[in-house]
């Protein structure tokens, strides 16, 4: 039996785990289960706890549970373009901050995920200090309420 990408990567969280950080609770929308493992490995270090979901089906489910504040989106995912999902995603929760996160960086498609609503656009690979500076942008600006 297969295991969806969010059964095989969300951890079980300690019920007494506190997380302050306003950017709290994230989600993760990337099929590929390196890239989830880094980012959620990166948040965590910043106190911030992420769902992590491996297509747009997954992420739909995630948001109907609750409304996360940062979500990272991949554009080619099994079940469609994350570009295209842009808007439900800000239609179901108008303060959440959307990065979205390729490995097809072009002209076109940063232009379009701005256009559609994205906060920033993120290149595969990336290091952490590149999300580090992400977060600290959006603390800077108070983007998150």
């Amino acid at each position: 039996m297969v295991k969806r990408i969010s059964e095989q990567l969300n951890p079980v969280v300690d019920p007494n785990m506190n997380f302050v950080n306003p950017l709290s609770p994230a989600l993760i929308v990337d099929d590929e289960k390196d890239i989830c493992y880094l980012l959620n490995s990166i948040l965590r270090r910043k106190q911030i706890h992420a769902q992590l979901a491996g297509s747009l089906a997954e992420a739909e489910k995630v948001i109907e549970k609750q409304s996360p504040s940062l979500i990272f989106l991949d554009n080619h995912l099994p079940d469609g373009l994350g570009l295209e999902y842009i808007q439900k995603l800000k239609h179901a929760n108008p303060r959440a901050r959307i990065v979205m996160i390729t490995a097809h960086d072009n002209a076109s498609e940063r232009e379009k995920a701005y256009q559609e609503g994205a906060d920033y656009f993120i290149s595969k690979p990336f290091t952490k200090d590149v999300i580090y500076r992400t977060l600290e942008q959006f603390e800077r600006n108070k983007t998150v309420e």
